[in-house]
């Protein structure tokens, strides 16, 4: 059941808060980047979410995903070297495809994605001015497509999270511009390497590890790249995370 009229306006603003408390110095680029996800999936008419973004020679990296599922396909698609997201990057426009297996648009990636349970998928450009520096996902177990307004919302919340990523860059300086996106990228390793270290450690799934990172990193307000830079170097001790249970 969708949430009253009032309640997804007030959902709906706090997440472009959230969005844009980023626009300040020094963010966590990898935080912002699941945010981003994790409200795409809450609030709109989307079962997971995932973000791609172009590393210094152009080529798109995982940055991003709200499930592991999502993280496959989007994987799949950049090995394959199609799909609705790589598309959706090359044009710089939005892509809704209703049903995947009625549309024949991209057959390698279509039959990945309805393995992952994914039947329909709608991406929108991270793109500032003439600048497109990734793309945003949306996957739907359901074949249906994504309605008009829910497509605004994506992309306007796309839009305010590449204003941040670009924060302080002049467009005019490439060199800027691109190691600017490679940072965030080259965290995202960060991030997976300490999230195996969590995981081997512990017992844990890579989803459990890399929630405590994050809840961890929050509540002690440190970036969540310099937390997992000192898991994998063994500079921290992990016993608090590995004894963190899930708070109700």
């Amino acid at each position: 059941m969708s949430a009253p009229p009032e309640d997804r306006e007030r959902e709906l603003t706090e997440a472009f808060v959230r969005l844009a408390d980023s626009l300040v110095d020094d963010f966590d680029v990898i935080d912002l980047m699941h945010v981003l996800t994790d409200d795409c999936v809450r609030l709109l008419e989307a079962d997971a979410a995932g973000l791609l973004l172009a590393d210094r020679e152009g080529v798109l990296r995982v940055a991003s995903s709200s499930s592991q599922q999502a993280r496959v396909v989007e994987l799949f698609q950049l090995q394959a070297d199609e799909g609705p997201c790589l598309d959706c990057y090359r044009t710089s426009n939005p892509i809704n495809e209703a049903d995947l297996a009625g549309s024949g648009r991209w057959p390698a990636f279509t039959a990945n994605a309805l393995e992952q349970g994914y039947r329909a998928v709608h991406a929108v450009p991270l793109r500032l001015r003439n600048e497109t520096v990734g793309s945003l996902s949306l996957f739907n177990t359901r074949a249906e497509a994504l309605s008009s307004a829910d497509l605004r919302v994506a992309q306007a919340m796309a839009d305010v999270a590449t204003i941040a990523l670009l924060q302080d860059r002049t467009l005019q300086d490439q060199a800027q511009l691109t190691e600017q996106l490679q940072t965030a990228l080259s965290s995202r390793v960060i991030i997976e390497q300490a999230k195996g270290v969590l995981a081997e450690r512990g017992g844990l799934d890579p989803a459990e590890a890399f929630r405590r990172m994050r809840e961890h990193s929050r509540a002690c307000h440190r970036r969540l790249t310099d937390l997992a830079r000192e898991v994998v170097s063994g500079d921290l001790d992990t016993s608090a995370l590995l004894e963190r249970r899930r708070r109700g």
